[in-house]
């Protein structure tokens, strides 16, 4: 396996922009008329959202994730997609390197809504 190429470099006032964090997912629903799109709901701690992501076809179980913690970033706009709002973005490992994605989780329990540096 061939990792994907390194994106051009950004300086760090940028990257302070992102705002990533970790919650627990409570609950995947599967997103009516999509055959890649799930919905989960996620607890942050002093709120939960629904974050839609491509998991359908990386995993044979979406549903398997639900009681994990794994890092999300909380401040994009929130997007419209198949009907459902999302509300932030899924962080996985390997998708654009070709491999089963994994869950980019913290090593150890944090309380929901910890920022990661």
């Amino acid at each position: 396996m061939t990792p994907a190429p390194v994106k051009p470099a950004i300086n760090m006032e940028l990257l302070n922009q992102v705002d990533i964090r970790v919650g627990t997912i409570e609950m995947v629903n599967a997103v009516a008329g999509s055959d890649k799109l799930v919905a989960l709901r996620v607890n942050f701690g002093d709120h939960s959202r629904t974050i839609v992501a491509s998991l359908k076809q990386e995993r044979a179980d979406p549903s398997e994730i639900v009681g994990k913690q794994a890092l999300f970033a909380v401040n994009l706009e929130p997007r419209k997609m198949r009907g459902v709002w999302s509300e932030g973005m899924l962080f996985d490992i390997g998708y654009a390197d070709g491999i089963r994605p994994e869950l980019a989780v913290p090593e150890s329990p944090v309380p929901n809504g910890t920022r990661a540096q």
